[in-house]
């Protein structure tokens, strides 16, 4: 089954064109939610999340355990991740090697039988960032995509809502 990568800057639509790639797989879809209601704006847009998408999904939070929670949902309906790069974040605030938790993530990608599609963002277009958190965040960013994008047997990035496929 096909391992999707959807990738492009904040707000390009991103995960509603993901959604639609996970929808048109059979099966129930399963929403794999990587962000935390850590303040009322994030509350918020996740509450937007789950009203656009309806009560058709299946909705797995999880934080941090990403390759196990593919292994436990393998076998049923096409799976979203959304977001990488939330993922990421969470990874590196609590101290965990995020270098070994995407090596772990892109081995269980390649075992899975049901699709897996995973939006992150593009967050290396910009100006070099003046701190050094924010620039390894950067770097550490842009080393998970490209490990991901070369185990993905589709890539795809998106600019004001159109997909523009690179694999």
């Amino acid at each position: 089954m096909p391992i999707v990568l959807i990738t492009g800057g904040a707000r390009s639509g991103k995960s509603r064109h993901a959604e639609a790639r996970v929808r048109a797989f059979p099966g129930r879809p399963v929403y794999v939610a990587t962000a935390e209601a850590l303040d009322d704006e994030m509350a918020d847009r996740i509450a937007k999340h789950r009203t656009r998408r309806g009560d058709e999904w299946i909705e797995r939070e999880v934080p941090l355990d990403l390759a196990q929670t593919l292994i436990e949902t393998d076998g049923g309906g096409a799976r979203l991740v959304d977001c990488l790069t939330l993922w990421l974040s969470n990874l590196l605030h609590s101290k965990r090697d995020w270098s070994q938790a995407v090596s772990e993530l892109a081995d269980e990608l390649r075992r899975q039988r049901s699709p897996v599609v995973m939006v992150t963002n593009e967050v290396g277009l910009g100006i070099v960032p003046d701190n050094a958190l924010a620039r390894a965040y950067r770097d550490a960013a842009g080393m998970m995509n490209q490990t991901l994008a070369n185990i993905a047997d589709e890539v795809e990035f998106v600019v004001a809502g159109l997909p523009m496929k690179l694999k």
